[in-house]
């Protein structure tokens, strides 16, 4: 017994928990993480390519239009088709919709720059849709068109008792008017817009000389671009938009030919009114600053409000049924742009999930269409809204802000260093060229709208599945600053926002995950991305933290 307690302990051999973790992270790292990042990294390489295969191609188009001059819009005769209606004073009546909600800013400007349009007085109806809530401001709203009314102005002040529709719904019911029953043409404008006085007899000729024709389109000039710097990287995105994709979209037929198929090779080689008679799509900026053949809004089905892009809905509706577009890329109507990252944000979540639920809900009736062809359909359904409003997005969040940082931490899997680095850097030099006043803000532009495409990505998720906040509509805040004129409404002083309330914490989060990498890339890679992954961290802080 004594024996027994003076034995000796045995000496078991420590545990090596350091090396035991290490394999079982190895394992998981093998079996759990490479194979769907290697399957992630794939799909976003495809991705990448096919946005780079469509920028090359606008790119090309657009210069190849330039200097053919084979714009669409170049090809009439504006002042003959001008000097013709003033001679046969066959003026066409026009209805002018200014379609507003709460805008105390920007009402003024909106009703005086319509009602001092150049049209003959007894051939135009300026109609103006308040939706207001603010009975103090609907008075005013009010009291301004009667005063433009006592100058012989036949401005129709019409208000609903509810949003039904929001913008489209104001639309429809304003259509359906009485005294609208004689006119021919409908032109919007949003409250923001302020159209120079010719504008009318810039864009009426076009419709008359081709009964085909639905709309011309004209371009945006954004009067406070150089308010904040945020605004003017907006002015960058936005500026690519008017100069390469309506420009391409109006000139190369790409999708619906009314005489059938065409090449684009085939295209520039027609001659004469063969060549006018050709438009295609030209979405993004439908809902204002157009004017709008009345048949062909009610052969399309009228404004609809199924989705919050309701401009895109009625276009694509009547592309459908035959009807032609043509954008006007000299002739500019002055708007504003956000210059808060909040109403930027409502903005473009409005923007990216409503072309995606539209996508959602008329992928089987574009398929169906009988006057379409299988290419025009492939054409639409692909480039248009899956590469440009979908891939555009997700490629630029998931690739750059997942994917790369995380096979910086992972580097079994192989990221290819041209994908990574030269394709997008070829995509950004083409979209920044048509703004070359702006091109020292480069590096904060890829920043900002990397930070942008996560909103824009979680956008286009909720309008695909349909989920929660896929028809939300908030109006895009104006502050008027186009003239800086005083409003009579006195401001409502606003308390100050917390710190709290400023903070984004999904922003934040997706600055922490970046840091992670950069300071990872820092101590153990070997390709100098950390770079690159600490300013983006930067610009997700900046922005988490309502900056």
């Amino acid at each position: 017994m004594r024996n027994l307690f003076r034995r000796e302990p045995e000496v078991n051999a420590t545990y090596d928990f350091a090396g035991s973790f290490n394999d079982v992270w190895q394992h998981i790292r093998v079996s759990m993480v490479i194979p769907p990042l290697t399957v992630a990294l794939c799909i976003c390489v495809v991705m990448s390519l096919m946005m780079f295969i469509e920028r090359v191609y606008m790119t090309v188009v657009v210069l190849l239009v330039k200097f053919m001059g084979k714009k669409k819009y170049t090809q009439y005769k504006l002042e003959a088709l001008k000097e013709d209606l003033e001679q046969n004073r066959s003026y066409p009546m026009v209805l002018v919709q200014i379609p507003m909600f709460n805008e105390k800013e920007v009402y003024k400007l909106s009703i005086g720059a319509v009602c001092s349009l150049t049209w003959p007085s007894d051939r135009l109806i300026v109609q103006v849709l308040d939706d207001s809530t603010n009975e103090v401001l609907r008075a005013l709203v009010e009291l301004e068109c009667k005063k433009w009314i006592q100058r012989g102005v036949n401005v129709k002040y019409e208000t609903r008792n509810n949003r039904n529709g929001y913008k489209a719904g104001a639309l429809r019911e304003g259509l359906d008017k009485d005294y609208v029953f004689d006119c021919e043409f409908v032109v919007i404008f949003d409250a923001d817009f302020q159209p120079e006085e010719d504008f009318l007899w810039r864009t009426v000729p076009y419709l008359l000389e081709n009964p085909e024709l639905a709309l011309v389109q004209a371009r945006w000039k954004f009067v406070n671009a150089d308010e904040c710097l945020m605004t003017r990287l907006q002015e960058m995105s936005l500026a690519y938009h008017f100069t390469v994709e309506q420009e391409v979209g109006s000139s190369t037929c790409q999708f619906f030919g009314f005489n059938g198929k065409r090449e684009f090779k085939e295209l520039l080689t027609l001659k004469g009114k063969q060549l006018l008679r050709e438009f295609s799509w030209n979405f993004m900026t439908l809902g204002t600053a157009g004017v709008w053949r009345i048949k062909a809004i009610e052969d399309a089905g009228g404004w609809k409000d199924r989705t919050t892009v309701e401009d895109m809905d009625l276009a694509v509706r009547a592309s459908l049924k035959g009807w032609k577009f043509v954008f006007v890329g000299d002739l500019e109507v002055k708007n504003e742009l956000p210059s808060t990252f909040k109403a930027y944000r409502y903005q473009q979540h409005r923007w990216s999930c409503g072309p995606a639920n539209l996508l959602r809900k008329m992928t089987k009736e574009i398929i169906f269409c009988e006057r379409v062809s299988i290419w025009k359909k492939l054409h639409v359904i692909y480039a248009f809204f899956f590469v440009r409003k979908i891939i555009a997005h997700w490629v630029t969040f998931f690739f750059y802000c997942v994917i790369i940082p995380i096979c910086i931490m992972v580097p079994e899997v192989h990221l290819p260093k041209p994908i990574a680095i030269y394709v997008p850097a070829t995509i950004t030099l083409l979209n920044s060229s048509c703004t070359l006043r702006s091109l020292h803000l480069l590096v904060f532009w890829i920043l900002f709208e990397n930070v942008m495409s996560f909103h824009r990505s979680k956008a286009t998720i909720i309008g695909l599945l349909g989920a929660n906040r896929v028809n939300e509509w908030v109006v895009t805040e104006k502050l008027g600053n186009a003239t800086k004129q005083k409003s009579n409404i006195k401001p409502i002083k606003k308390s100050r926002s917390r710190f709290g309330e400023r903070l984004h914490f999904s922003e934040l989060i997706m600055g922490l995950f970046l840091l992670y990498a950069a300071i990872y890339d820092m101590l153990f890679g070997k390709d100098h991305m950390f770079v690159y992954l600490l300013l983006q961290s930067g610009a997700f802080f900046v922005v988490g933290v309502g900056m």
